[in-house]
């Protein structure tokens, strides 16, 4: 997946959390639980662009891994949203498995750029 196809799904992740955040319940949970939500899954995309601005290796890794962290938040929202019977599993389950699949790409990643950068390699140990 090039740069060009995460930033266009990245970007209709955050479009579909906003639309599932405005359909929530009007109860102080939902509020409280839903504007977690609304931050951590605008973020993904938002640090996957500052990341495709990175200015060293060092800051592409932290900006990714950030994508990574907040993709996962925005799972652990929807997560207790259900669990709190603010939302229907089945209506957000495929939302859920992009957060996933994006944290997933952006570790991903992170591996790849470790691996081809000797600086970021995580030594082995010694016997």
């Amino acid at each position: 997946m090039d740069r060009d196809d995460m930033k266009a799904r990245t970007k209709a992740f955050a479009l579909a959390v906003i639309r599932l955040t405005q359909a929530l319940p009007r109860t102080e949970t939902a509020r409280i639980i839903g504007r977690q939500l609304l931050r951590s899954g605008t973020s993904v995309g938002a640090n996957y662009r500052a990341a495709c601005l990175a200015r060293s290796t060092a800051d592409f890794i932290s900006k990714l891994g950030i994508v990574a962290e907040e993709a996962d938040w925005s799972q652990y929202w929807m997560e207790l949203l259900i669990e709190a019977k603010a939302l229907d599993h089945a209506a957000v389950a495929s939302l859920m498995n992009e957060a996933r699949e994006i944290a997933s790409i952006a570790i991903a990643s992170v591996g790849t750029a470790r691996k081809h950068n000797p600086k970021f390699q995580i030594p082995s140990p010694k016997p």
